[in-house]
């Protein structure tokens, strides 16, 4: 596949909707730097996502998530793949930035593939409580009006991370 991105390509979508692991693998096929968000805010607080959301609170996680994507999609001319935090795209200032600069493209994946994905994941700091089916409903509910913005949505079914990868290439050919 000859795609070669003409600007940033941002993912958004739910927690495990595959960002992470699609973005790896389109950055890899386009030839490109991946970013991942979660990742690089645990780097430079020397914590997870989860201790850092019981130690500084969702707010001022939130601030940094907002900063730390606006600074780098903004600050670097050469297009790479951001894998963003799910609730990333729900603030306006970052929508906006990643739009401007970015492809924006939404993982979107149904409650069944979303709950079998993370279920058992003890990192994910909004599933800290016993009813995580009821919190992912609500969560999906709450940002799917928000992911609907951006500019592509790929379906993140399936076992085949490649194909979906293969998916993603052909969508970001007709944009």
């Amino acid at each position: 596949m000859s795609y070669k991105p003409k600007k940033h390509i941002a993912l958004v979508g739910m927690m495990g909707s595959g960002k992470t692991t699609l973005g790896g693998i389109l950055a890899k096929q386009l030839g490109v730097d991946f970013i991942d968000s979660d990742r690089q805010l645990e780097l430079q607080a020397n914590a997870t996502i989860a201790e850092i959301f019981e130690r500084d609170g969702e707010e001022k996680f939130r601030l940094a998530e907002q900063n730390f994507i606006c600074d780098i999609l903004q600050n670097n001319k050469t297009p790479f793949v951001l894998a963003t935090g799910g609730g990333a795209f729900l603030n306006a200032q970052t929508r906006q930035i990643c739009k401007k600069y970015a492809t924006t493209i939404w993982l979107r994946a149904d409650f069944d593939t979303i709950y079998e994905r993370v279920k058992l994941n003890p990192k994910r700091p909004l599933l800290q409580k016993p009813n995580k089916e009821q919190i992912i409903k609500q969560l999906i509910k709450e940002r799917e009006p928000f992911y609907k913005k951006a500019d592509i949505v790929v379906d993140s079914l399936g076992s085949n991370p490649y194909l979906r990868v293969e998916n993603i290439i052909n969508e970001l050919k007709d944009v």
